[in-house]
């Protein structure tokens, strides 16, 4: 099969809906996917046929509405295409009522008390714009996932709500420039890092297969340190599984493109050709699910943890973010004519302006237990937020705030109304690796998320506070009397109230820190500093002004961040509990006893001989005996006194202040002891083995 036809060959995309639907019922269809109007129940019918048909055709017999709750993954409940009739028969079918609208039991997900547990009913609501799909043999219709009270218990919901609030108010400013947009729509393409481990070698490890990362693992005689892995030549095994991916990704309209070696070794990295922004998360989350099956079709296991390996690169998530309207236009290209360039640079300050107000917010959205561990350094950014726009672009919105010239390498300044404004450059910025939020060319990069996020709530955060910037501008701009000279105003005004945001240095360097609180930005270091500010009330206000979360959905979902991380600490303090008691210390003890004994021979049967190297092997670990035991018992008591009955903000400080730190304690003790007893002898497979065994 061709590129061509492999293609989409499972997705019920826009060929196969003009091949199979009337011409009325697609040009309707179309105009509310387009215009994302509400979908008449005759029109949702006939399509609901011609899917069933689509899919029967392809040996489905089952479909699902496939949705993404709140635990970080997808959901689905698979139906099958029956419906008795008499004499005991049934007849395949799939009306457009069941297209539309699904009722999935809403009482095990997580709900931040927006649902009682005896309260079962929730609600799926088809996704016109996102097509349908075949996996693993069933029909999956994306869709959006509601309370019976109408409450968002989804990632897709507030996504598409943040997606109308941008629309709405980019469009308003577009019209101010004289064009006629009827929507604009945020893009997004998610780069996609992961790590790749032997599948053997995983099931050997307590710590991989229940929290995803290695909780004990001391530092292997290389790293990657020599920067050989990254861009170098992929191995077969794992060149087979990339292939693989991309058939399968290819297969269900993925844009898959790149892919090749990330800096640590057995780390890797996929990334896809941009597309709106619902579509881009739901194609993400197929990414992560098709990388996990078919890793173990090919005897190796992917992690996708935040920093699986202590030492060395974590994996992160990088959000690729622009605009672009309705007719293809991107808003953050600079463009050849002035117009363009206004236009642009409005555009630019309004995210400027985004993300220097609700920086707390950005914080948030990438706020997790596994990604504290990655943030602020081995090329993941630091917890604070900052944009990086490159040398030349700051030097032009200095030169515009200043009121200065600008000479841009001998080209012609052009001219917006009375005021001059130089020839935008196009990506000629370097890059930042150590930038939270770069402008790349056409495109802002927010490289905080971490590797297993939904990307949902990052561009919800960013959609939502470019419409508020948007939609200030656009109130002032539209009753300027002169718009250009207002225009020109607000820009220098926004660059002088935000520049504080701007930052192309180190993000590393320990004085940025210090910058950073100088200028008044948040230093947020760990998910608990960050995820109480969701419910602050400038972001409620937000949320609500733009109709995207109400305060009650916000405060539950502040709940059921902070009750997932206090849940992920507990289970990683019982699984390094259990794997110091039962497997460290008891092979630090059975070589310690071995050493001992081999001391004890040679002082008996040959005394002429020194046995002092064997005493100071056991003198070393016979502490790091004592210590593991000790710090055994200091996790033990910090998970014992974890108070269940105060809420999850105070549980949540008490497993980062106690229970993270006996961890690390524990974690010291058993390292060193590693570094000392022989390989065949300590219990489960060590760093180097899992990172240079592919």
């Amino acid at each position: 099969m061709s590129m061509e036809e492999l293609f989409g060959s499972l997705v019920f995309n826009d060929q196969v809906m003009r091949q199979r639907l009337p011409k009325d019922t697609y040009k309707a269809l179309k105009k509310t996917i387009d215009e994302g109007r509400h979908l008449d129940p005759e029109i949702a019918g006939v399509v609901a046929h011609a899917m069933k048909e689509w899919a029967i055709d392809h040996g489905v017999t089952h479909y699902t509405h496939w949705f993404q709750p709140m635990t970080g993954i997808t959901a689905e409940k698979h139906d099958a295409f029956i419906t008795p009739v008499e004499n005991g028969r049934v007849i395949e079918s799939f009306s457009g009522n069941e297209l539309v609208r699904g009722e999935p039991d809403a009482s095990s997900f997580p709900s931040g008390g927006l649902r009682s547990t005896f309260e079962a009913r929730g609600y799926t609501a088809w996704d016109p714009t996102s097509y349908a799909f075949i996996k693993d043999g069933v029909l999956c219709i994306p869709t959006a996932y509601c309370s019976y009270g109408g409450e968002a218990l989804d990632a897709k919901t507030p996504l598409l709500r943040s997606m109308e609030a941008l629309s709405r108010q980019a469009v308003r400013v577009l019209k101010l420039f004289g064009r006629d947009a009827r929507r604009v729509l945020p893009t997004v393409g998610p780069e996609q890092e992961y790590f790749l481990v032997d599948e053997k070698l995983y099931r050997q490890r307590m710590d991989l297969i229940f929290t995803g990362r290695t909780l004990f693992g001391a530092k292997p005689p290389k790293g990657q340190e020599l920067g050989d892995h990254y861009f170098g030549a992929i191995r077969p095994r794992v060149q087979a599984f990339m292939r693989e991916v991309n058939d399968e990704l290819w297969k269900l309209g993925v844009l898959a493109k790149t892919e090749h070696n990330e800096a640590a070794p057995a780390q890797h990295e996929m990334a896809p050709i941009y597309t709106v922004s619902n579509i881009a998360a739901d194609h993400n989350q197929l990414t992560m699910e098709v990388m996990k099956k078919v890793a173990e079709r090919h005897g190796l296991i992917c992690l996708l943890a935040e920093k699986p390996f202590a030492g060395v690169n974590g994996s992160g998530k990088h959000n690729n973010w622009s605009m672009v309207t309705d007719t293809g236009y991107n808003l953050l290209d600079p463009g050849d004519s002035p117009y363009e360039s206004a236009q642009f640079l409005l555009f630019l300050v309004a995210v400027i302006h985004a993300v220097d107000v609700y920086q707390d917010l950005l914080r948030v959205s990438v706020a997790s237990a596994g990604n504290d561990h990655r943030l602020g350094g081995n090329e993941a950014p630091p917890a604070i937020i900052s944009i990086f726009l490159g040398d030349e672009l700051t030097q032009i919105l200095q030169a515009l705030e200043q009121g200065t010239a600008y000479v841009d390498h001998g080209h012609q300044l052009m001219t917006v109304g009375v005021h001059v404004l130089p020839r935008i450059p196009r990506d000629n910025t370097d890059r930042n690796r150590t930038s939270p939020f770069a402008f790349t060319g056409n495109k802002f990069e927010f490289r905080s998320l971490g590797a297993p996020a939904s990307i949902s709530d990052c561009n919800v955060v960013l959609n939502t506070a470019v419409a508020e910037s948007l939609r200030l501008y656009a109130d002032e701009l539209e009753q300027a009397e002169d718009f250009h000279a207002a225009l020109h105003d607000l820009i220098v005004r926004e660059i002088s109230a935000h520049k504080r945001i701007i930052f192309n240095g180190n993000g590393y360097s320990p004085t940025w820190v210090a910058e950073a609180e100088k200028r008044g930005l948040l230093n947020l270091p760990t998910a608990v500093d960050a995820l109480p500010h969701l419910t602050d009330e400038k972001n409620v206000a937000l949320f609500t002004r733009h109709r995207v979360f109400t305060e009650t959905e916000l405060r539950a979902r502040c709940e059921i961040k902070l009750e997932n991380y206090v849940k992920i600490i507990g289970i990683e303090a019982e699984t390094a509990l259990s794997m110091a008691r039962r497997e460290i210390l008891p092979a630090v003890m059975r070589y310690t006893g071995e050493l001992a004994g081999q001391a004890s021979a040679v002082k008996r049967y040959a005394p002429e001989l020194s046995a002092v190297a064997q005493e100071r092997l056991l003198t070393r670990l016979t502490q790091d005996a004592a210590a593991i035991s000790d710090r055994i018992e200091a996790l033990e008591e910090a998970v014992r006194h974890l108070n269940t009955s105060q809420d999850a903000l105070a549980q949540a400080v008490y497993q980062r202040d106690h229970v993270l730190t006996a961890m690390e304690g524990l974690r010291a003790a058993a390292d060193d002891a590693e570094t000392l007893v022989p390989r065949d002898m300590w219990p489960f497979p060590t760093y180097a083995e899992l990172l240079f065994q592919v």
